[in-house]
């Protein structure tokens, strides 16, 4: 039996809590039209994966917080795009080449089968993370590579909280996008990105391979 077929009977599943940020205006139409409204037509994101419950085979990894930054040239799914992976120092070796198998796409099953193959790996940093959220109020913090703050939108007259979900039955990232306005600025292993005012995204998630 080949390795391939071995590692694709390893079972996963990651349960938990989405904090995207990226480029695109707010709302991202890439979730549902496959193309950014980015001003140069690229993606470029942090986002934050905190996982409540989940298991890849044998290895636990309920508890372990992973974030990514992506830079993508254009479109996802035209590739091409660099990754940088970001996890605690607590988070075990075991943990991190679980974690690797799954965002690569290596182990099959949604998200990641699709997503895994747009973006080359460039690095992984252990470091302190920290998201602190009051619903859409939010701040995501990776010690030394960099800062994402997101908040509600504004009512245009009057100020006051204005709320905007999106809803996408057949979403194989999310299927129920909590919409805001976020800036971010991170810098590690030779991506540096700084956007203001542009996407800001909570979903929660339940991926897995099974089926």
């Amino acid at each position: 039996m080949s390795a391939t077929a071995t590692e694709q009977k390893t079972k996963w599943q990651l349960k938990g809590r989405g904090y995207e940020f990226c480029n695109c205006q707010p709302g991202c139409t890439c979730n549902f039209s496959g193309f950014p409204t980015s001003a140069d037509g690229s993606c470029k994101a942090f986002v934050g994966n905190v996982i409540t419950s989940g298991h890849c085979g044998d290895v636990d990894l309920s508890g372990v917080t992973a974030v990514a930054i992506i830079d993508w040239p254009k479109a996802i799914h035209d590739g091409g795009g660099r990754a940088v992976f970001v996890v605690p120092p607590e988070t075990t070796d075991d943990q991190v080449g679980a974690l690797s198998q799954i965002y690569t796409g290596q182990l099959g099953g949604m998200p990641w089968e699709i997503l895994g193959g747009t973006f080359e790996v460039v690095g992984l940093v252990k470091t302190p993370v920290s998201i602190s959220a009051d619903g859409l109020d939010v701040t995501m913090t990776a010690d030394g590579v960099g800062t994402a703050a997101g908040r509600y939108f504004a009512n245009p007259v009057t100020g006051e909280r204005h709320e905007a979900h999106i809803v996408l039955p057949d979403g194989f990232i999310w299927t129920k996008g909590e919409c805001g306005v976020g800036s971010f600025e991170v810098d590690a292993e030779g991506i540096a990105l700084s956007f203001k005012d542009s996407n800001w995204i909570y979903y929660e998630f339940d991926w897995s391979n099974a089926g």
